[in-house]
């Protein structure tokens, strides 16, 4: 039965990544939605994106533009000032690339798949951000602030009027947990600071984490 799978906030955890796609084995009718933030402040930016163009040749992938993902397509595509984006991050992606002064070093096979993110995914049940959003908004109409920088510990929202169960990243659960709420998941588990990367089948509940040293763990649902 084909499985659609979210993976959280991955912060170029290279690493990480590569142990958690291989737990999952994606196949070809298999849907994968990684929230956004898939660069910076990890050591593995460049790593990880190929990982991603790789796995896209062997089922679905979707990706949702996060805050990080915007930051440095302001620099690398629109020509904007990097000492924002280097502050949260963008120099640990930099290296990745190898820069030394040109930013043409990343390719533009990279760019376009950064950009090709979406502000939101919907399904039948479910509905995945970056972020957060307005309950009483409808999702082609949600802000952007909110969809990709609004932390859940600003505001946590309610159920959404479409009745659908949101799926979120960006807000990192230091302890390494999932928060599972009745309407809302967030799946940040905050690789990055040593702690896992998490994957989650919003179908069957199963949750899949990986650190950065290649260890794996699965549970079924949250806290």
């Amino acid at each position: 039965m084909p499985r659609t799978i979210a993976i959280g906030d991955i912060h170029g955890c290279s690493q990480a990544l590569a142990a958690l796609l291989d737990a999952i084995d994606p196949q070809p009718d298999d849907h994968l939605i990684t929230l956004g933030d898939v660069v910076d402040r990890g050591p593995g930016s460049r790593q990880a994106v190929d990982l991603l163009l790789d796995v896209q040749t062997r089922c679905r992938l979707t990706p949702i533009l996060g805050n990080h993902e915007e930051m440095m397509l302001d620099v690398v595509a629109h020509g904007r000032s990097p000492e924002f984006w280097l502050r949260f991050g963008g120099a640990d992606t930099l290296d990745s690339y190898g820069f030394a002064g040109r930013l043409d070093v990343i390719p533009a096979e990279h760019i376009e798949f950064l950009a090709s993110g979406r502000d939101y995914l919907e399904t039948e049940s479910h509905f995945f951000v970056h972020a957060n959003y307005a309950p009483g908004v409808p999702l082609a109409d949600q802000q952007r602030l909110e969809l990709r920088w609004l932390s859940l510990d600003d505001s946590l929202p309610g159920p959404h009027i479409s009745g659908k169960k949101a799926v979120v990243g960006h807000t990192p659960d230091r302890s390494g947990e999932i928060l599972a709420l009745n309407h809302l998941t967030c799946i940040d588990t905050y690789c990055y600071g040593g702690m896992w990367l998490s994957a989650a089948d919003v179908g069957s509940g199963r949750i899949w984490q990986a650190n950065q040293r290649g260890e794996l763990r699965t549970s079924k649902g949250g806290r």
